[in-house]
């Protein structure tokens, strides 16, 4: 079982993920982006991610993209890829996963997690504050946001549903199925509730 799991800055989703590792020890968890800054790390002598996306060609990063993604296709059993379908530009949303890179992931599901889009807020606002990484008691660690990352409640639930258009047209190039976890009505009575609830609606795929 292949899936990919995809939400915006914000929404929880590291968390999630280290709690689904929790659940399930023996899914392996990838970070789509860590490939690719490994792989750039090894061709390009980058130092980090700022580095990458600012030295590196339009075609140098479709290539890193592609060369990940045939990397994490080598991967055995079951795997859940951590990544971006929708990445906001100041041109527009540009797909995270082209058409020929989703082919080589080859994902069984797409899972979509959504929230509130003013808790999300609420979140960049708190990291924005941050003046160091502060790691969360369940693992997670916390890094201080650019102001750019600071988007209306309106940007945000915009990219929520931008993240359902891509993940559907991935889904129709991979045949995969699309689960989108929402979120949006449920209320929180305790803190990482939202990503406790998401972790056990990713742990049932792999039932």
């Amino acid at each position: 079982m292949r899936v990919i799991v995809v939400a915006v800055p914000g929404a929880g989703k590291s968390t999630t993920l280290q709690l689904l590792k929790r659940m399930r020890p023996d899914v392996k968890i990838v970070n789509f982006g860590d490939f690719m800054f490994e792989i750039a790390k090894e061709k390009y002598g980058v130092r980090d991610r700022d580095e990458m996306r600012k030295k590196l060609s339009l075609e140098q990063y479709r290539e890193l993209q592609l060369e990940a993604a045939k990397r994490i296709a080598e991967i055995s059993g079951d795997v859940v890829v951590d990544t971006h379908l929708a990445i906001k530009t100041p041109k527009g949303y540009y797909p995270g996963l082209p058409t020929e890179v989703a082919r080589l992931l080859s994902p069984d599901v797409i899972a979509v997690i959504e929230i509130n889009p003013s808790i999300v807020l609420e979140r960049r606002l708190k990291d924005l504050r941050l003046s160091k990484p502060v790691v969360t008691r369940v693992g997670t660690v916390r890094y201080p946001r650019a102001k750019r990352d600071v988007e209306t409640v309106e940007e945000i639930e915009l990219h929520q549903q931008m993240n359902r258009y891509f993940s559907v047209a991935v889904a129709n190039e991979t045949r995969a199925t699309v689960k989108v976890i929402d979120l949006r009505g449920v209320v929180q009575r305790r803190p990482f509730e939202h990503a406790e609830i998401a972790a056990r609606e990713l742990s049932k795929l792999f039932q």
